[in-house]
């Protein structure tokens, strides 16, 4: 017979390995939710946004929001943080509800989820979380994507907004602030999310570099910055797949001997090079020799040379045709050195600019459309040669 003692341990075992287990599950995250605000202080560049939200943190009075901007911004991060924050951990799971309105865009998901939700009664905090926590008398819906709704979601969403109000608060999420539509934002005190500038996105990920003990180049951050284009979860999602790539290159660096490390070390702005490159392919873009290349043969009008680089090097190799039109664009209108011999942008009429601003706009259109890409870009390539 197993004594008492026995049977108390036997209970707490499972407890020891659930815990161990979430740890694991921390560990196995993906960056970007491990590494989300836990706190508006933890918000990144929107500092507007940020002040008033904690001034309407310390008076626990909250309007009905609406956020609004690019994707990557921390529109939801933000929302989640300042509702923990108000609410502490174990309110948080009863008096918020979070839902993507890009699942179920219907009046459906009005009259049935969010309408059910927003009539329930507040219950009474305990003492420990009023004694933390705001925990002000209502609840929060959190509506992510609600621009993905439809309009007659949309118009059943406002008249729940108007019935509920004493104990429910709304905060809508979207990315473009005009399908929401008027009787809806009105109702809404609007928080615009601006791109995040590079100084405030480059800290945040040194900050997760730091944490995760990875040593990244300031170049190839800011390349990786410059990738995403001031989408922070892109930029982190990158970062944590560019962390792999140097871990694997880390560990043959240490299975070579001391000689070959003083060679690494003497040829370290060449090897920085190259994995800025790896950076750029491993993501889809082509690496600048070869786009440079690319645009010497355009300069040439050698309509042959040309044919044989976009099946050769560009097909074959499998570069996306968006990507690449991208790549041109920042290459030819926006410049990438201020060497007037190197930097064809500088060398540029603003009639040239204009007709290849054009063209890329007409090919990266057709593409969108699902036009054959091999096509488009020999049809673009062709016209841009024409120009230069």
């Amino acid at each position: 017979m197993p004594s008492g003692l026995d049977l108390l341990m036997a209970r707490k075992e499972p407890k020891a390995e659930a815990i161990q287990t979430k740890e694991q599950m921390s560990e196995r995250m993906p960056w970007v939710e491990k590494y989300r605000p836990k706190n508006l202080d933890e918000v990144s560049s929107q500092k507007t946004t940020v002040q008033i939200l904690k001034k309407n943190l310390e008076t626990a009075n909250l309007p009905h929001m609406l956020f609004y901007g690019p994707p990557g911004t921390g529109k939801t991060s933000t929302i989640l943080a300042m509702a923990k924050q108000l609410y502490g951990p174990r309110l948080f799971k009863t008096r918020v509800l979070e839902l993507n309105a890009s699942d179920e865009r219907g009046i459906s998901i009005v009259r049935e989820r969010i309408k059910g939700f927003a009539r329930l009664t507040v219950s009474r905090p305990s003492q420990e979380d009023k004694a933390n926590y705001p925990c002000p008398p209502y609840k929060m819906i959190i509506l992510d994507e609600a621009d993905s709704m439809t309009g007659d979601a949309q118009s059943a969403l406002r008249r729940t907004m108007e019935t509920y109000s004493g104990i429910t608060r709304f905060c809508l999420i979207c990315n473009y602030v005009t399908r929401i539509i008027d009787p809806l934002a009105s109702r809404c005190s609007k928080f615009r999310f601006k791109s995040l500038d590079e100084g405030s996105a480059l800290t945040r990920l040194e900050y997760i570099c730091g944490k995760e003990s990875i040593d990244v180049d300031t170049n190839i951050l800011k390349e990786i910055l410059r990738i995403s284009e001031g989408d922070l979860r892109r930029a982190i999602n990158y970062l944590q797949s560019v962390s792999r790539l140097l871990s694997t290159d880390s560990d043959e660096h240490s299975a070579k001997d001391a000689d070959n490390d003083v060679e690494m070390l003497d040829a370290g702005p060449d090897s920085r090079q190259s994995k800025r490159e790896q950076v750029r392919e491993m993501f889809g873009f082509m690496p600048l020799g070869t786009l440079s290349e690319f645009v010497g043969l355009l300069e040439k009008k050698n309509l042959n040379k040309i044919f044989e680089f976009i099946f050769d090097k560009i097909s074959k190799e499998g570069y996306n045709g968006s990507i690449l039109i991208e790549s041109l664009h920042d290459k030819l209108l926006l410049g990438s050195t201020s060497d007037e011999e190197t930097d064809l942008s500088l060398r540029l009429s603003n009639n040239q600019k204009n007709a290849i601003s054009k063209v890329l706009f007409d090919t990266d259109c057709r593409l969108t459309e699902g036009c054959d890409e091999g096509i488009q870009i020999l049809n673009c390539a062709v016209k841009i040669s024409r120009i230069l």
